[in-house]
């Protein structure tokens, strides 16, 4: 792209975002199949950039150190064929708005308390990439004594192995009597299971595995609601 000078207002901070998001949304909905089939994971390490024109490109990351600008997420096609294709748009989806803040705010480091205010009620007026590739719609704030425990209380205790959430995969934080899953082993490597490890369990297979093994973190479990192993990918398994 082009160098232009940098955004300095709120009002021009906030133009740039939105025309990145733009074109990340635009990438992954309308242009979402020209966008799912550059992300191939036998290429190397993969970025999608939004750019101020409006326009997306999805590339290896820029070699400068530093970098002019914060860069997206790396490797975003690695995981490509390990997850449910709206699984990881959803998961492409929440990097993206990560990304966006990010570079809004590096802009947006010179202004004042107030500028800085200003600017992120203007982005968060608009819907995250997330709510639009997911279709959920953004709900008014309600207050919750328990909105902190969430996701803690919707984990669920399996009977035939490790505890599940929806993605059957294993909460790092829960206390587990190891005895009880001595005998569970990683489709991987072979290890045996740790309460101390992240693991993640095929919806086909019903093998476990370790989270380093399947190159799956606890965050992007978090947004798998059925987890493929990679033989089961690779055997075509529905």
């Amino acid at each position: 792209m082009p160098s232009t000078s940098p955004p300095r207002s709120v009002e021009e901070i906030f133009k740039d975002y939105a025309a990145r998001r733009s074109g990340i949304v635009r990438a992954l909905t309308n242009d979402v199949d020209e966008f799912y089939a550059l992300c191939h994971p036998e290429k190397e390490n993969l970025c999608l950039y939004g750019h101020p024109d409006e326009t997306w490109e999805v590339t290896l990351p820029v070699e400068e150190v530093p970098p002019e600008l914060p860069e997206p997420a790396l490797g975003i096609n690695f995981a490509r064929d390990g997850m449910k294709r709206q699984d990881w748009l959803s998961l492409i989806a929440v990097h993206s708005d990560s990304w966006l803040l990010s570079v809004s705010f590096y802009f947006g480091a010179r202004l004042n308390r107030n500028e800085r205010k200003r600017l992120f009620g203007l982005t968060n007026d608009l819907p995250t990439i997330f709510e639009v590739v997911t279709g959920r719609m953004p709900t008014k704030d309600k207050p919750s004594m328990d909105s902190g425990s969430k996701s803690r209380n919707n984990a669920k205790r399996s009977t035939d192995g490790p505890m599940r959430t929806n993605s059957t995969l294993l909460n790092e934080n829960y206390v587990e009597d190891e005895d009880e899953h001595s005998e569970t082993l990683c489709g991987s490597c072979g290890g045996n299971y740790s309460a101390n490890e992240f693991w993640i369990g095929c919806d086909i297979c019903e093998r476990w595995y370790h989270g380093k093994c399947v190159k799956i973190t606890p965050s992007k479990a978090e947004y798998i609601q059925h987890y493929k192993c990679p033989s089961c990918s690779k055997k075509g398994r529905q």
